[in-house]
């Protein structure tokens, strides 16, 4: 590992980075948690919850909604205070390790959901939510360290290579869970046409399950190259003096914001696109679950078509970061993702912008209405916006940010994006029931992007990162 001066190692920078090796181990950490968000929170669990675990898709929305809404509202509250300790203590590795227990066994304890069993939503709710805080909580630490891994000008192309390495990550999950564990229960057999591996039950959904147990393994496997091949940085004060330090820094920083008007602003513009980002993300496979009757292997396929879209997104995104810089690629990406929600408001399963079409007939093949190969191609465009929308941020707080204090400005990243981030879900959740329509509840979505689109433009970037 490189060695770092006495004076670097003061400012929290490297005068010399690591090896290429502990640069691509600390990439496989997007690879290690994407399962996460790939299967429970989009495309596997999520809807399975809707369809077969809560009483009907309109309530199990709702009941996802709130789940989200309260664990979005934890990460809130604790991740610039966390985000400063870390700062004083100067590691990032135990904190990781922690918070990456937590989407562990969170992810775990979500093999209870059984279907047809309301009684266990409240617990299958808290794991979820648990799972959650962990895997929300380690991303913050983790991202805190890539400052000490490329120089500033390869910084762009370093987030956007560990989101698309992430989407390969979900995309490989995704077929293992469709192609060798999760069948249909009409069937009983895998999109691969396979029985299930290890016996897995198809009536009681075991496939669909078992993305719980998978999340956790997958990421102790995958997340080990980080933690033994990249450089932490070095250790500060102990735990009890950094506690105190941090949030005397914290007090500080809040105190200074006003004077950081470009930070101020780039921080409510996060707060509210991430939100929108977060809740479409989260509310899509459930949207084309209740839409067009998809189940485990339609949603899981169109889930796999969208994270290639975003892997190849999240790449293009990160070069055109380093060459345009990271603010035009926020508002590029902000402006599809407005256009594809506002056209998918009207897609429904027998009308694609108001002209009637044939809706898909039972047994018929897979997205064979023309309706729902019209959400596929929007499906993509989400996809492809939504990687490099998340890099160029990450990218635009390190440009923004002290590098003294880069995990605390990446706990107040994370507050912006936590802490409204229970009112996309809340919104969503309380529209679709007070109105009985998915459809309706997902709208709230488009205003979400306008507002963001609006305050992005009032964000002067430096041209090289803040000192």
């Amino acid at each position: 590992m490189a060695v770092m001066a006495s004076e670097a190692i003061h400012a929290d920078i490297p005068q010399q980075y690591p090896r290429r090796a502990a640069v691509i181990s600390w990439i496989f950490f997007d690879w290690a948690a994407q399962p996460y968000f790939t299967l429970i929170t989009t495309f596997i669990f999520a809807p399975y919850f809707t369809s077969f675990v809560a009483p009907d898709p309109a309530s199990g929305q709702a009941l996802w909604g709130f789940a989200t809404a309260a664990a979005g509202l934890a990460i809130a509250l604790l991740s610039p205070v966390l985000g400063a300790i870390a700062d004083a203590s100067g590691r990032r590795k135990p904190w990781i390790a922690g918070f990456g227990a937590l989407l562990v066994i969170g992810s775990c304890l979500m093999w209870i959901g059984k279907p047809g069993d309301p009684g266990i939503i409240p617990a299958l709710l808290l794991a979820y939510s648990i799972a959650s805080v962990g895997a929300e909580f380690a991303t913050v630490f983790n991202n805190a360290m890539m400052p000490t891994l490329v120089p500033p000008n390869q910084i762009g192309r370093l987030s956007g290579t560990g989101w698309a390495t992430g989407y390969v990550g979900g995309i490989i999950s995704l077929i293992l869970v469709l192609g060798f564990l999760a069948a249909s229960p009409e069937t009983g057999r895998t999109l691969f046409g396979f029985a299930p591996l290890f016996g897995l039950d198809p009536v009681t959904h075991q496939g669909d399950r078992i993305t719980g147990p998978l999340t956790g393994i997958w990421f102790i496997i995958f997340v080990l190259p980080m933690f033994l091949l990249t450089p932490d940085y070095p250790a500060k004060h102990p735990t009890r003096e950094a506690l105190r330090e941090g949030l005397i820094e914290l007090k500080q920083t809040l105190g200074e914001l006003p004077q950081r008007k470009s930070m101020a602003m780039f921080l409510l513009a996060n707060m509210i696109y991430t939100d929108g980002l977060v809740s479409l993300f989260a509310f899509g496979g459930i949207y084309a679950a209740g839409t067009f009757g998809w189940y485990t292997i339609q949603i899981g396929t169109f889930g796999i078509i969208l994270a290639i879209a975003g892997t190849l997104g999240a790449w293009l995104g990160g070069k055109l970061d380093d060459r345009l810089g990271p603010k035009r690629v926020i508002a590029g990406s902000m402006l599809i993702l407005l256009l594809s929600i506002a056209a998918i408001l009207l897609v429904d399963k027998d009308s694609i912008l108001f002209v009637k079409v044939a809706a898909p007939q039972p047994g018929s093949a897979l997205f064979s209405g023309a309706a729902e190969r019209a959400y596929l191609v929007l499906g993509c465009l989400i996809g492809a916006a939504g990687g490099p929308l998340q890099a160029a941020s990450r990218t635009l707080l390190i440009r923004l940010a002290p590098k003294d204090r880069i995990a605390q400005y990446f706990g107040l990243f994370a507050l912006t994006g936590k802490v409204t981030s229970f009112i996309g879900p809340l919104l969503i959740g309380l529209i679709t029931e007070v109105t009985a329509s998915q459809k309706a509840g997902m709208a709230v979505l488009v205003v979400f992007f306008v507002a963001g689109l609006a305050l992005l433009a009032r964000v002067t970037v430096p041209r090289s990162p803040s000192p």
